[in-house]
């Protein structure tokens, strides 16, 4: 009966798993669901990261830079430069060379400054008055983009609007008189300039929209395929401080509490809890006159006397054997002629005073060590 009850129970717990797994699968379906990440490595830190893969994926070679460096930068005669930071951070070498370069062909392109409660002081050496363009002060309006097929869309919101002093350029977008314009493209020599009231629709994020792919296609056409694009950017590294706050606490956190619970040991107390110690106290003469006062305060002033003249007849036989031996009046007289004292004070050292003579006791003390030091 054995072998049957088995193979029924074994039959009853498969069907039970398999009535469970069709239930589960009737009733839960398999979806795929995309999380946004926030961005890490190069793309953290270069706004125009986006930018760069796509001109590479397209065929168009492009390379970031951090900044516009005079060294280690050899622009050909048909590359681009973008500049994402403000001109007014260029010297005037910089703005010297970038001239002459686009003279020669090359096709930049820059933004005006972001607009600032201060009034921007003119430079007369600076790229954006050498190029006769002229901030407007103050924030302008949107500006309409519309592209067929496509949403309408409003751009330069956050940027700078500009006017054109002396120059008639070859494309632009808004109004060079009351509102200013947001797009110009000059003609410098051979080659272009373009300056936007912002680059907002170059940033990473902004480039998901097929408008801002248009856009930014326009915008670098002069010399596209002919050259290398350069993408100089302002990496905004936050400062040390303020990454070590934000992303070390892990590692200062417990240093600063380990700190904090070290000086709590070793700062030094208000009102103790408890009654300081006695300073221990190391002067033998103290500890031998505390010693002398409690014999004596207890009776024991003889055994104290009979000390001192056990040292003092201990020095008198090692210096002066035949009165140590002695008896009587001859000791006396001979301890007496030994020391220059007169036999009277002798004879009344060497008697053991009362117990209750406490007089008798120190002057008996005194004389045997005056007669000890005279020996």
């Amino acid at each position: 009966m054995r072998w049957p009850m088995t193979l029924a129970l074994a039959l009853l717990g498969a069907a039970v798993v398999a009535g469970g797994v069709g239930w589960f699968l009737h009733t839960h379906e398999r979806v795929e669901d995309s999380v946004p990440i926030p961005p890490h490595g190069e793309a953290a830190y270069n706004p125009l990261y986006a930018l760069r893969e796509s001109l590479r994926a397209a065929g168009v070679p492009a390379e970031s830079r951090r900044r516009l460096e005079r060294s280690g930068l050899a622009l050909g005669p048909r590359d681009t430069v973008l500049m994402l930071g403000s001109p007014d951070t260029t010297t005037p070498a910089d703005v010297e060379r970038l001239l002459d370069w686009v003279d020669a062909g090359g096709h930049l392109l820059v933004r005006t400054p972001a607009p600032s409660a201060r009034e921007r002081l003119a430079r007369p050496w600076g790229l954006l008055e050498r190029l006769g363009v002229r901030p407007v002060a103050g924030r302008g309006r949107c500006a309409p983009l519309v592209i067929p097929g496509q949403s309408s869309h409003v751009e330069f919101c956050a940027g700078q609007r500009f006017l054109l002093v002396g120059q008639a350029p070859e494309r632009l977008w808004g109004d060079n008189g009351e509102h200013g314009l947001v797009y110009a493209r000059l003609v410098h020599g051979a080659g272009r300039v373009d300056v936007l009231a912002d680059f907002d629709f170059l940033l990473n994020d902004a480039l998901r929209e097929a408008p801002h792919h248009i856009l930014a296609r326009q915008v670098l056409a002069p010399n596209w395929g002919e050259g290398t694009m350069h993408l100089v950017y302002a990496a905004s590294v936050p400062p040390l401080w303020l990454s070590i706050l934000t992303r070390g606490w892990m590692a200062w956190g417990p240093l600063l509490l380990a700190l904090a619970a070290w000086l709590w040991l070793r700062t030094q107390r208000f009102g103790p809890r408890i009654p300081s110690p006695a300073v221990a106290r190391r002067a033998l003469l103290e500890h031998v006159r505390a010693s002398g006062e409690h014999m004596v305060r207890y009776g024991r002033a003889p055994v104290l006397y009979d000390a001192v003249r056990t040292a003092f007849f201990e020095r008198l036989r090692r210096r002066d054997p035949l009165a140590a031996a002695l008896d009587g009046d001859a000791g006396v007289e001979a301890i007496a002629a030994r020391t220059g004292l007169p036999p009277r004070d002798v004879r009344h050292a060497l008697q053991a005073p009362r117990p209750d003579d406490a007089a008798g006791f120190r002057q008996r003390i005194a004389r045997l060590i005056q007669m000890r030091q005279r020996l």
